[in-house]
């Protein structure tokens, strides 16, 4: 078996191939079902943002898993698989970890080294493990990515070279002022509560903003985030007592808008949160005023229309996507391709050497089974050998077995681990004439371990 990927990116498609590719969670758990029931693929996982959709599979045939990879991607998103697939990219086996490894550190993202992916990598592994479908090569990999992405943000600068999407969303909305200095004083509204929108509404506290309201679906989730944030303002601000927060239902949204200075929204909805009629109507009346929106849904929350309405400043995921610079502070993307290609490596290496262990396993089987029974014909042979005696010549016989046995597998595993070693466990099964179904009973009680993989830290 070996890793596949096929996605699509803000890299390899348009913001508007994107918004309609996107996958709901629901969506996302019958895509990794219908992954593993497909013949190619053992394991799957897949990797949804507002910036990417890609499918992770451990396949046994590359051409045919690319295809079906593909038709689901192209059936769960609705876009057309004709439509869909000059946008599509694919990586096989070391190119795949590379990719992973890459997308993990921020070096893919639209901002360069934003952290937020980690949490998003996080969640793809969670589910794949909800739903089942991540296997011993998908834990490990997609562990292994959130090892690397935090090696990368602890030992570089890589965070410098980037801000989270809120932040730099942020900025661009201040369009050349401090984000403190712009958000001062000002009344915002966030739609949704989970994670961006979370985040969005905790980098605005600390920015200084004096009222924050959240919308969001269910009330009770926005309540809990506008107390928290009342109690980290309480906390930390020697002027707390100017912040308010406070939660209200959705369908208030467009009563709330006609006080809004600032309006946030990431919500998971399939249609518009946000309509230009709405944003008009909130400024009606009111000559001069201003409203500025970020929208960081996939797909859109906020009317593009929006761009068109005079005192409404838009900005969105295509907008981020045009004002993103592709290589800032090279010396540290420098470094971070290095810790990715190193680590590359040693993930290879690592997966190869595991390759062989359950071959290892069955001959060291095979080793005690031929002891044991050397010994029960001992046994036979000798009736009056007394208990100590026959003892130590099992252990006798089991030194001189493991000592006869310990240098080659040593050796064996240490070549395994090298580029093309994947050949000596055929080698060492040819040579002790190892039961091929005895090696697959070991690879499967491994894989069915539950102290591998796990879930994510």
């Amino acid at each position: 078996m070996s890793l596949l990927v096929v996605g699509l990116s803000h890299r390899s498609a348009p913001v508007s191939v994107l918004e309609r590719a996107s996958l709901a969670v629901e969506a996302q758990g019958k895509l990794l079902q219908d992954a593993v029931a497909a013949e190619p693929a053992a394991e799957a996982a897949v990797l949804a943002t507002c910036n990417r959709i890609e499918l992770y599979a451990d396949v046994d045939k590359f051409h045919a898993g690319v295809a079906e990879m593909s038709t689901l991607l192209s059936v769960h998103s609705g876009v057309g698989l004709e439509e869909l697939t000059p946008y599509l990219y694919v990586h096989y086996e070391d190119r795949a970890v590379h990719h992973l490894f890459s997308v993990a550190c921020g070096l893919d993202s639209m901002v360069v080294g934003e952290g937020q992916i980690l949490g998003q990598i996080k969640d793809a592994l969670a589910l794949g493990q909800d739903q089942h479908t991540a296997g011993r090569l998908l834990n490990d990999l997609f562990q292994q990515a959130l090892r690397v992405g935090k090696r990368a943000h602890s030992e570089t600068g890589i965070d410098r070279a980037g801000q989270s999407l809120v932040t730099f969303g942020l900025e661009q909305l201040a369009d050349g002022s401090a984000v403190e200095t712009w958000a001062g004083r000002k009344r915002a509204l966030v739609i949704g509560a989970g994670s961006m929108s979370s985040l969005a509404a905790t980098t605005l506290a600390r920015a200084g903003i004096t009222e924050l309201v959240i919308a969001n679906r269910t009330e009770d989730r926005a309540e809990r985030l506008a107390a928290a944030l009342v109690e980290q303002s309480a906390r930390g601000a020697a002027d707390s007592a100017a912040f308010t927060a406070r939660a209200v239902p959705m369908d208030t949204v467009a009563a709330e808008l006609t006080a809004a200075d600032l309006v946030v929204s990431c919500t998971g909805a399939t249609g518009l949160v946000l309509t230009a009629a709405a944003l008009h109507s909130a400024l009606a009346g009111s000559p001069g005023r201003r409203i500025d929106v970020l929208d960081l849904a996939m797909p859109r929350d906020v009317d593009t229309a929006a761009h068109r309405i005079d005192g409404v400043r838009l900005v969105d995921i295509e907008t981020l996507a045009e004002a993103s610079a592709d290589a800032p502070m090279a010396a540290d993307v420098d470094r971070v391709r290095s810790i990715v290609s190193e680590e590359v490596g040693a993930f290879g290496a690592a997966q190869r050497a595991a390759h062989i262990t359950p071959t290892v396993v069955a001959l060291r089987t095979m080793a005690a089974d031929v002891v044991a029974s050397e010994v029960s014909r001992l046994n036979g042979r000798l009736p009056g050998l007394d208990d100590k005696e026959r003892a130590e010549i099992t252990q006798t016989l089991r030194r001189v077995v493991d000592k006869l046995l310990h240098a080659p597998t040593v050796r064996v595993k240490e070549l395994a681990g090298e580029p093309g070693g994947a050949g000596y466990a055929d080698a060492l099964r040819e040579l002790f004439d190892l039961d091929p179904q005895a090696v697959a009973a070991v690879s499967r009680a491994d894989a069915g371990d539950p102290n591998r993989g796990g879930r994510a830290t």
